[in-house]
């Protein structure tokens, strides 16, 4: 058994499972559920982006934190993750842009995480067993009785079940306006929303309204919208009936709806499908999606633990009434459905971010094809 040090940091999962390491950013506990992502660049964004809240993070890629950390990349306030699990963190910085390391920035944030372990073993295990609680103990905690820290893992809340829009989201409406010609107001309903895609959509010409996760329809009607966004974001998506039931609202009022994430898991239970948790998810930026409308794949940037329980091929009825529904998007990977499509109404939506802060870009034509969709909307309501 390897001996523990002042320095030390022990990662235990609930299925009994330790790795002993060194500890990494804030010293302490940290409960949550561990998955890993496979980007080998933008561990920045990843950390940064709400949607990771409630997850223990391990990269796969071995060597993190050669960039350090800059206030421009961050898409949100904060580091939201639940902790971080590396192999090998750089010794230093090597970046002009940097303004901070790695490791400041999780101690600043409060991150316990560990590192010094064997990453590719674990994601293995991860892999093989699926996503599942841990935590990860350091400092004082490391040297915890071992039956100790596993009873608190396995005390800890599952995924499962779980509504964390509230954590993440805004608490009172701001705006961003547009940055290129206005078309209008747009709705975006943030559940965990990341700043490049609000940036990406006032570049589209849309005064970008961002609500509260709780808004009521009467909230969003309020500013006039010409169309709905539903953001990405952390949780089980079958915890939301409050947002699926103001989505069924925009719907039946014919609002254009746009959703990413989060969003289309929300927008396939709008239709009345449902949805289920994968074995161990999607969290990367190199993930291939065929777009079944035009027949190329894409590489995109992915973070979701849950799906949309829909068949692949062909035409099928909304159980709720929507009209013609199609799945446009499939992941290669697994044959996993990554976006649906409405064929009476005007709302679509995607399993990925296709703002890929950081990268990839292929799936940026969605912003595009959503600011057609409201023009041609518009239009037709002339």
């Amino acid at each position: 058994m390897t001996a523990l040090t002042a320095d030390s940091a022990v990662l235990v999962l609930e299925d009994g499972t330790r790795f002993v390491g060194r500890a990494y950013g804030a010293r302490g506990t940290t409960l949550g559920e561990v998955v890993f992502a496979t980007g080998m660049s933008g561990y920045q964004e990843t950390l940064t982006d709400p949607s990771y809240a409630g997850q223990i993070v391990l990269q796969t890629a071995p060597h993190i934190g050669n960039t350090g950390m800059n206030a421009e990349d961050n898409e949100s306030a904060k580091i939201w993750v639940a902790g971080y699990i590396v192999r090998d963190p750089a010794r230093r910085v090597s970046n002009w842009r940097a303004e901070e390391s790695l490791d400041d920035a999780l101690i600043r944030d409060g991150i316990v995480g560990i590192s010094g372990i064997d990453t590719r073993a674990l994601t293995r295990r991860i892999r093989d067993a699926g996503a599942m609680r841990g935590g990860v103990f350091s400092g004082a905690d490391a040297a915890l009785d071992p039956a100790e820290q596993l009873t608190r893992v396995t005390t800890a809340p599952e995924m499962a079940g779980q509504n964390l829009s509230a954590e993440v989201s805004v608490a009172e409406t701001y705006v961003l306006p547009a940055t290129a010609e206005r078309i209008g107001n747009l709705a975006v309903i943030d559940l965990g929303v990341k700043r490049a895609t609000l940036e990406n959509l006032a570049a589209l010409g849309f005064d970008v309204h961002v609500l509260p996760q709780s808004s009521s329809f009467d909230a969003i009607r309020s500013i006039d919208p010409v169309g709905v966004f539903y953001s990405n974001g952390p949780g089980d998506p079958s915890a939301s009936d409050a947002q699926v039931a103001v989505l069924r609202e925009v719907l039946q009022a014919g609002l254009p709806y746009f959703g990413i994430c989060f969003g289309n898991q929300l927008f396939g239970r709008a239709l009345g499908l449902g949805t289920y948790k994968l074995q161990f998810g999607h969290r990367g930026l190199n993930q291939p999606v065929l777009d079944k409308a035009t027949g190329r794949v894409e590489i995109t940037a992915h973070n979701h633990g849950f799906a949309v329980d829909a068949p692949v091929e062909g035409v099928f009825d909304s159980p709720n009434g929507f009209g013609s529904v199609e799945v446009s998007h499939v992941g290669l990977n697994d044959q996993v459905v990554e976006g649906l499509r409405a064929l009476d109404i005007p709302a679509f939506s995607v399993q990925y971010h296709p703002e890929a802060a950081a990268g990839p870009h292929d799936a940026h034509y969605l912003f595009t094809r959503f600011r057609d969709l409201v023009i041609a909307t518009l239009e037709a309501s002339k």
